[in-house]
């Protein structure tokens, strides 16, 4: 059965740099590998550095990816792909996540071989010691911090203004009467208020204002 290839080609500037020289190089090997090329995309001054989102025909051929469309994505060099190594190693998951394979022309890369596979499962092997070591020094990060006194935790208000608060609450104080010295705590707690009042007496398809959680966080403080 004839493998279906994809031909993904860049260049970086428009300085007369066109990606001819790259799709005419992959053809031909597909035709020696007796592939089927079924699609070209094309990146033109567009810097190896930005993501997919920033790169519509790598965007598209990803999209393709997951549709399952063809079984090979050929690219001239690694560095065609991307230069950047977390986006590398995402689109090295998709693919693999589909049994897509990978043909690299410069690097002498070719999943469709045993020692392609090998060298691709290598790639995962070394993507997955990058993760655990970032992991490691974040959670190092943590611990350094706890240890020089921070707290690792949303920011609270003041205990001052929870005083005022609670005071403002037993006196009875109606919602939406202006408090400076109360700052935005008793604003959102107003906020949180009038919309209770509202969830409690609306009726069947009437519209609710949405409330934060932190609102809801000072409601709490006062109950």
């Amino acid at each position: 059965m004839t493998r279906r290839a994809a031909i993904y080609a860049r260049v970086s500037t428009a300085n007369g740099q066109t990606c001819e020289n790259q799709i005419l190089a992959l053809q031909r090997v597909a035709h020696r590998h007796g592939w089927e090329v079924v699609e070209i995309f094309e990146d033109n001054a567009i810097s190896g550095a930005k993501g997919r989102d920033q790169r519509p025909a790598l965007d598209r051929m990803i999209r393709a990816v997951a549709r399952r469309e063809f079984d090979v994505v050929m690219a001239w060099s690694l560095d065609r792909l991307g230069r950047s190594l977390h986006h590398l190693l995402t689109l090295l998951a998709e693919l693999e996540a589909k049994r897509v394979d990978l043909y690299l022309d410069r690097q002498g890369v070719d999943t469709t071989t045993p020692g392609g596979r090998a060298l691709f499962q290598m790639m995962g092997v070394f993507a997955e010691f990058e993760r655990a070591m970032i992991q490691e020094r974040v959670k190092a990060g943590l611990a350094r911090a706890v240890a020089r006194g921070a707290k690792l935790a949303r920011p609270q208000i003041s205990t001052r203004k929870q005083r005022a608060i609670r005071q403002a609450k037993a006196e009875g104080c109606r919602s939406g009467r202006s408090r400076p010295e109360l700052g935005q705590s008793w604003a959102r707690y107003t906020t949180c208020s009038r919309t209770s009042r509202r969830k409690s007496s609306a009726t069947r398809g009437a519209r609710v204002p949405r409330v934060s959680r932190r609102s809801v966080a000072i409601k709490t403080i006062i109950a």
